[in-house]
């Protein structure tokens, strides 16, 4: 026999024992006690198979002794005990302990030790029912066997315990089903490289389970599911289900300032249109759910400045089991917007503004400005309309176009020593010539194009940004009264022709035009690397521009115009007036004080106009 027996002979036996053998002779059957369970571990990676071929005990209550109440099944000359609720704790003297079932298996001898090792039942021992079940299902919580049979058997010397294990196989391969899943199989098998040509543990097989789950949560992958395999295949090879957390569909619901997303039983519409809103979010139908991501999405969106609160919550698919469906409940924020104020600037004077803005035009995001500027020396009109993504485009392209009207009292031909210009319209001195004021009227428009360097995937965070555009503008110069005057003279009256020059553009002609038109193309760069675009702490931001201006005629100047700026910003606490101000973390988010330093340089090549 190559099975391991271990075997005390005790020399006098107590008498409960042998009435109990003088029972078991007067039945003329070999007496066998079949004991079986099912372990948590089983139960998860037990073969269907195997679950049919293994009988669970079910023991009676035991009132005369410990076999006595047994409901008995003669079939082969063994008999089944059918456990009940109740265990009587009577017991017997153990003798020999037999392990079967492990000598076809590479690593035989390792788990028969292994087997024993689990047992708190010794040769010697007095057990009765409860200790045999508690030894059976710690040999399945060592994780080595999928199944377990104890019986026991009269022998020569008293009671024999023969155990009947099922080794699980030798370990070759772990697979992730489906096979695209996010954690890639050579993650998996980096994790289980040093277990595989090794039995199976169910044990460790959990704990390395753990692991993957763990990294599935690291990831941001929250609703990941992990199950154990269906079966374990004999050629060791075990294939772990995994369930991601597709999601199956986004829907969007608008709330009211009730709270409700519904008005008379139909869902509330929002001004903002649904594609706006999608396009922000990474988080799309047929992707796995992402904690991370969506929260990055959620950040997007209150970035757009659209919204006052956002509310996520999830729900299962019922069509479709092991998926989800994600509800955004939106509160939108007002979008449009009056001002006006009172001011004073050099250029200007003494002004007042009154302007417009909407945020959110036709539901598309767009940004529409309009404002009046009434001054002392200035009064201008602006209208802008900027879009802040163009719809369609996954580089994340913005587009900004603008048209102004403007009439300007230069206050650069002005002097408090020096005395002040005045506009003539030719170069001859008068008597009658007045003493009317440079005035500049200004017509024109613009447009440019943005965008980030994310080489086609809008949601990388990208610090580099180009834009290219072009402006338009036509400069008269004229006088209070709109009349056309191109120079200018200190003493219009009694001045030398010496004195007199041209407000605009000099030709090489000599000419003086009563109009410039200015023609250019805009081009800059810059690089942000600020912790908040809008309210910066720390950082610094770089950026270069130049604007080249074209000759478009003889009245066309042409010239460039550089610019370069260099901001950096250094985190402090210069003023400690509230608790988090007075704490030694500099970082702080609730203390936000900084002091800023920037360099600018410019330079300017070519004709350009006195103005």
């Amino acid at each position: 026999m190559n099975n391991h027996l271990f075997t005390i002979i005790k020399n006098a036996m107590p008498k409960h024992f042998l009435k109990f053998r003088k029972v078991f002779i007067n039945i003329a059957c070999s007496p066998l006690i079949l004991i079986s369970n099912n372990s948590e571990l089983a139960a998860k990676f037990l073969p269907n198979e195997l679950k049919q071929s293994i009988t669970s005990l079910e023991i009676n209550n035991l009132k005369n002794g410990l076999f006595n109440g047994f409901e008995i099944k003669q079939d082969q000359n063994y008999f089944i005990a059918e456990k009940q609720k109740n265990i009587n704790q009577e017991s017997v003297l153990i003798s020999e302990i037999i392990i079967e079932g492990w000598e076809n298996h590479p690593e035989g001898r390792k788990l028969e030790l292994a087997a024993y090792d689990s047992m708190s039942i010794k040769p010697g021992s007095t057990v009765d029912n409860k200790i045999l079940n508690q030894d059976l299902n710690a040999i399945y919580a060592s994780g080595w066997f999928s199944g377990v049979n104890i019986k026991s058997q009269d022998g020569p010397l008293g009671v024999r315990l023969i155990v009947n294990v099922v080794p699980n196989p030798i370990l070759t391969k772990v697979e992730l089903k489906p096979k695209d899943s996010v954690i890639s199989n050579s993650y998996v098998d980096n994790i289980f490289n040093n277990f595989y040509g090794t039995t199976l543990n169910l044990k460790e097989l959990q704990n390395k389970i753990e692991i993957i789950r763990k990294r599935y949560e690291s990831e941001g992958y929250s609703l990941a599911r992990i199950s154990g395999p269906d079966r374990i295949a004999e050629d060791g090879i075990v294939t772990l289900n995994v369930s991601e957390g597709i999601i199956s569909d986004l829907k969007l619901r608008f709330l009211g300032s009730d709270g409700e997303s519904n008005i008379d039983g139909k869902p509330r519409k929002g001004k903002t249109k649904d594609w706006v809103i999608k396009r922000e979010l990474k988080t799309q139908p047929g992707t796995i759910f992402n904690r991370k991501t969506l929260e990055a999405d959620i950040s997007r969106l209150y970035a757009t400045s659209l919204f006052d609160d956002i509310k996520v919550s999830l729900g299962p698919d019922n069509s479709n089991p092991g998926q989800v469906i994600i509800f955004l409940d939106l509160s939108e924020q007002r979008t449009g917007s009056l001002t006006g104020g009172l001011g004073y600037s050099n250029s200007s004077g003494i002004f007042a503004s009154i302007g417009l803005q909407e945020s959110n035009a036709l539901g598309r995001a767009w940004s529409t400005n309009f404002n009046l500027n009434f001054g002392e020396y200035s009064t201008t009109y602006n209208f802008s309309l900027t879009d802040p993504w163009i719809k369609g485009d996954k580089h994340k392209t913005s587009f900004r176009t603008n048209l102004f009207l403007s009439r300007d009292y230069p206050q650069e031909f002005k002097s408090e020593k020096n005395g002040r210009i005045y506009a003539v319209n030719d170069t001859n001195t008068s008597s009658s010539d007045a003493f009317s004021s440079i005035v500049l009227e200004k017509i024109g428009g613009g447009f440019s194009f943005s965008r980030p360097l994310n080489g086609g995937d809008p949601f990388k965070v990208s610090k580099w940004r180009v834009l290219a555009g072009m402006n338009f503008k036509k400069v008269k110069m004229i006088d209070g009264d709109g009349n056309k005057k191109p120079y200018g003279d200190m003493t219009p009256t009694t001045g030398n022709i010496s004195d007199i020059i041209c407000i605009g553009f000099t030709p090489k002609d000599g000419s003086c035009p009563a109009e410039n038109t200015l023609v250019s193309v805009i081009a800059s760069t810059s690089r942000n690397n600020l912790n908040n675009s809008s309210n910066p702490t720390s950082g610094n931001k770089l950026s270069f521009g130049t604007e080249q201006f074209f000759s478009m005629g003889n009245n066309s100047p042409t010239f460039n115009r550089m610019k370069a700026s260099y901001s950096f910003f250094v985190p402090t606490k210069l003023i400690n007036l509230t608790k988090a101000c007075k704490s030694g973390n500099l970082s702080s988010e609730d203390c936000p004080q900084t002091i800023g330093f920037q360099f600018k340089a410019g330079t300017i090549l070519g004709e350009l106009p006195p103005y």
